[in-house]
């Protein structure tokens, strides 16, 4: 099976912090990858735009070293990336002045699908938005792309949402969560509405409780002045974890079309119960012979800021109506590992009797490191001495499954800023969704500040604090393994 690539019209990008760490570890790479695709027209442009005093010679520098560490099997094509080179260019600019500005107009093709891209912190997206229109920059087929995080809280993004839509349409507006951009993300919704055999089971009759799990064994070098501000809470609940959530418990939309899918999602989040403080866990992450601890690493000794996070929650609508949804995410564990499981019922009664044990299906989304689905099924276990039941796997592994042709398929970015180029915001965050992840976040953030909840402490290297397994022990259940 060989996968089809798309072209796309010709479009400018700008990619204002081309310059910092995200353009070059992720951005930058993405766009030379789709480049040796042969999605690209002739006339691509991409400019570079940041507060160094670089020229288009000493940029390209920066863009091949980048290259080089983070796309390196693309880069052995020294004609493929000279070629890359002779697209992008460099305009020095300041995004809280005038200044630059003007050259940056001058670089523009008229009548295309024009993008920017805010590769920068929050603090710069009004004054940003705010300059493309006055140095009339933006076109009907403009369109801003805007990282993570979006907002602090509920407050902080009305206010950011309503900074944009002043200068914007909201359907100009991409708001980027890179986790939507994984191929098994999106198979997700292909799983559910693509196969008669799933959809019906889909309910609480047959689903006894969905685990979402988003493991890191990473700390957060790099990020402690952020991730001190912010937490696991914020920087993975409100929106990665919320966004698989989601999609699993979202209704059908009537159509795959952007506003559709959204609208359900935002129905799901609306539906979301309280969460319980008994029913939530934080941990923060201790020193050991693999790394300083939590608080070490962000210099400060009195930290209450978590680097883990386990909950239960539930979706109040019929169809999932007493199925809990059981959320965890944390740093520094065992190995990095996201999946999500839906762990069916058991069957209504067995005919072989206590001897067999309990058994009951699973299927196993896993969304990193290995793509793939799994479901686990009972069969009789070989060899002589009756009816023995054991569970089995099928295993579809995505890079097995496709072929080999198959087997480096885009990644989150490549996906992404391909449909904006395309205007395609389906697999993109719309306002009013982004505030009520916050509106159901605030409150449990607010009543841990109230009650002055520490963080438990948990081993480096381990599955996350004891209490997480005790949050599931109580309703007679237990976490799935957190596999490498």
């Amino acid at each position: 099976m060989v996968s089809r690539v798309i072209p796309v019209d010709p479009f400018d990008l700008v990619i204002f912090g081309s310059t910092g760490d995200l353009a070059q570890r992720k951005i930058l790479p993405a766009l030379f990858r789709r480049f040796c695709a042969g999605q690209w027209p002739q006339d691509v442009q991409i400019i570079g735009a940041a507060r160094a005093g670089y020229d288009r010679d000493t940029f390209h520098q920066v863009v091949t070293e980048s290259l080089q560490i983070h796309a390196p099997r693309h880069c052995k094509d020294t004609n493929a990336l000279e070629v890359f080179l002779q697209r992008v260019d460099y305009v020095s600019l300041d995004a809280l002045s005038e200044e630059g500005w003007d050259r940056l107009a001058g670089k523009l093709t008229k009548d295309r699908v024009r993008a920017f891209y805010f590769s920068v912190g929050p603090r710069l997206f009004g004054p940003l938005a705010e300059r493309i229109k006055a140095h009339d920059l933006a076109t009907e087929k403009t369109r801003i792309v805007v990282e993570k995080p979006f907002g602090h809280n509920l407050e902080s993004a009305r206010v950011l949402n309503a900074t944009l839509a002043a200068h914007f349409s909201e359907g100009q507006i991409y708001r980027i969560d890179h986790y939507l951009g994984k191929e098994t993300v999106q198979n997700l919704m292909a799983v559910r509405f693509g196969n008669m055999l799933f959809e019906p089971l889909w309910n609480s009759q047959y689903v006894d409780h969905i685990q979402i799990t988003v493991a890191e064994s990473v700390g957060i070098d790099g990020r402690e002045e952020y991730y001190e501000r912010a937490g696991a809470m914020r920087d993975m609940v409100q929106n990665h974890l919320m966004q698989l959530l989601c999609l699993i418990a979202m209704e059908p939309p009537a159509k795959f079309d952007p506003d559709a899918v959204r609208d359900e999602k935002l129905k799901v989040i609306r539906a979301l119960d309280p969460v319980e403080p008994h029913h939530i866990v934080r941990g923060q992450f201790e020193g050991g012979p693999n790394g300083p601890s939590y608080r070490e690493t962000v210099g400060n000794p009195r930290s209450t800021t978590e680097s883990y996070v386990a909950l239960r929650t539930h979706v109040s609508n019929w169809r999932w109506a007493g199925t809990p949804f059981y959320l965890r995410t944390g740093k520094r564990l065992v190995a990095r590992s996201s999946v999500i499981n839906v762990m069916f019922k058991d069957a209504p009664h067995s005919i072989f009797g206590a001897d067999a044990g309990r058994h009951a299906n699973v299927l196993s989304i896993r969304l990193q490191p290995n793509e793939g689905i799994t479901l686990k099924v009972t069969i009789k276990e070989p060899g002589q001495g009756g009816m023995r039941l054991v569970d089995v796997p099928l295993d579809m592994s995505f890079a097995e499954a496709l072929g080999p042709e198959n087997q480096d398929p885009p990644d989150a970015y490549e996906r992404l800023v391909m449909d904006v180029i395309r205007g395609n915001q389906t697999l993109f965050m719309r306002g009013d969704e982004v505030e009520a992840a916050w509106a159901w976040t605030d409150p449990i953030i607010a009543g841990w500040q109230a009650r002055g909840d520490v963080p438990k402490p948990y081993e480096t290297g381990s599955t996350g604090p004891g209490d997480a397994e005790l949050l599931m022990k109580r309703d007679g259940r237990r976490w799935q393994g957190i596999n490498p």
